[in-house]
């Protein structure tokens, strides 16, 4: 994206050439189940033209084409969340969209994602199962599949999706690219088709640290329209490591091994670490599919679900019907167990800066998934569910490969409002490969 505003501000590229350099794109790679709808090729190109008339320098995203989930809003373009009968056309922007545009950039159109938002894996939706873009039929994450493939394709180099349970940061790590989860609230929800309420956040995929500062800058803020919405002082920077000493990998060695090396490389450029136990946040992240957060969901879409019966996939439905068998009861208790695991959350951040995780333990091909849709799904949530509910930022970085060429992440993980403390030490720690496809345009 640096290079792309570059060549703005020099004159080498105008936004018109850029937009028929994605829309070429799209076209080249055919049915790829990544895009949902697309904007009219006339629309992008008046968007382009509008923005000709103005300063490159003056917009942080001048011309920067931007692709969104599919349950974020984004007027005149349908709204599905990848289900058919719950679409609707909005006449609004989502809060974040408005944000992006007011910035300068260019929003192509929606993107795939598991239905409802509910999955990791990206196969849960009646448009497709995009593939990872390396290829061998892995898949390419979810809840956000579309959106980071977008961007692990080179077609955009931004683009949004969510993240309330691993959303932004499984299908980053599946297709090589950034994936920022930032403190709940720190990015409005207004527009936003609610997952669990409570815990959605706007995600940001990009191909290196440097250009999710630059698009988060633009995100945060108050919102409004969101009663959801926050603000907080930015904590200071620190590169003192937690490093997990309990991890389990699924028996996949190539992918242990990939992230010992990552882990020890990012201990080598620390000023300290400390080595800790993942259990209390597993058991943290085992509340929400395991525990009554999930009637959070049932509490969106129960009139929904009753209304059209057959409009969701069977497997989203077994998901979400599951919470009606919580109780207030049940509720209670969990909050209570919450609390005191966010205690035990505190005390590790009190001896280190950051935790570095494995964003996966595992990969999965498209088939695999097929085969056990809900056991494998809860193992690609295994690092990444516990986050929202422990009030807790994100950030997703690539760190590889393994042996095989199959793709390794690792993930940085603060309290809240640490995101510019993640970022300067993803820079520092796990340095983001190249991507290997070219920049837009």
């Amino acid at each position: 994206m640096l290079g792309l505003r570059t060549a703005y501000r020099a004159g080498t590229f105008r936004p018109r050439e850029v937009v028929d350099a994605v829309l070429g794109r799209i076209a080249e790679r055919g049915d790829d189940a990544v895009w949902i709808s697309v904007t009219p090729a006339a629309e992008l190109r008046e968007r382009a033209a509008e923005l000709e008339d103005l300063d490159p320098a003056a917009l942080p995203l001048y011309g920067v084409p931007v692709a969104v989930k599919d349950n974020i809003d984004v007027a005149g373009l349908p709204t599905t969340a990848a289900c058919p009968a719950f679409s609707r056309t909005p006449t609004v922007d989502a809060g974040a969209v408005r944000r992006l545009r007011e910035a300068g950039a260019v929003v192509v159109g929606k993107t795939n994602l598991d239905q409802f938002a509910t999955g990791l894996n990206g196969g849960r939706s009646p448009y497709g199962a995009p593939e990872s873009v390396f290829g061998g039929d892995l898949i390419s994450g979810g809840s956000s599949s579309g959106s980071a493939v977008a961007v692990a394709a080179g077609i955009v180099p931004v683009a949004l999706g969510t993240d309330t349970a691993g959303s932004g940061r499984v299908p980053a790590a599946l297709n090589g690219v950034v994936g920022l989860k930032p403190t709940r609230g720190l990015v409005g929800a207004s527009g936003v088709v609610p997952a669990c309420r409570s815990l959605d956040c706007v995600s940001v995929f990009t191909r290196d640290t440097a250009d999710a500062a630059a698009v988060l800058r633009v995100l945060a803020g108050p919102d409004p329209d969101d009663p959801w919405s926050r603000t907080g002082t930015p904590l200071p920077r620190g590169l003192t490591l937690a490093v997990p000493e309990d991890l389990d990998f699924e028996g996949d060695a190539g992918m242990r091994t990939a992230f010992e090396a990552a882990a020890d490389a990012a201990v080598a450029r620390s000023t300290g670490f400390v080595r800790t136990s993942v259990g209390p946040l597993r058991e943290a992240g085992d509340l929400l599919y395991g525990g009554p957060w999930v009637a959070e969901r049932l509490a969106v879409l129960q009139d929904f679900l009753a209304a059209h019966p057959d409009g969701v996939l069977p497997v989203t439905r077994a998901v979400i019907e599951r919470g009606a068998g919580f109780s207030a009861v049940d509720a209670f208790r969990a909050q209570y167990r919450l609390q005191e695991l966010k205690a035990w959350t505190d005390r590790l951040f009190a001896t280190a800066d950051l935790l570095l995780l494995p964003t996966v333990p595992t990969t999965f091909t498209r088939a695999e998934l097929a085969a056990e849709p809900v056991a494998r799904n809860l193992v690609l949530g295994r690092y990444t569910q516990f986050t929202n509910l422990l009030d807790l930022a994100a950030l997703a970085v690539p760190a590889g490969t393994t042996a095989d060429g199959r793709p390794c992440g690792v993930t940085l993980v603060g309290p809240a409002f640490s995101e510019d403390r993640l970022l300067a030490a993803a820079a520092a720690l796990v340095p983001t490969p190249v991507p290997s496809t070219p920049e837009v345009p």
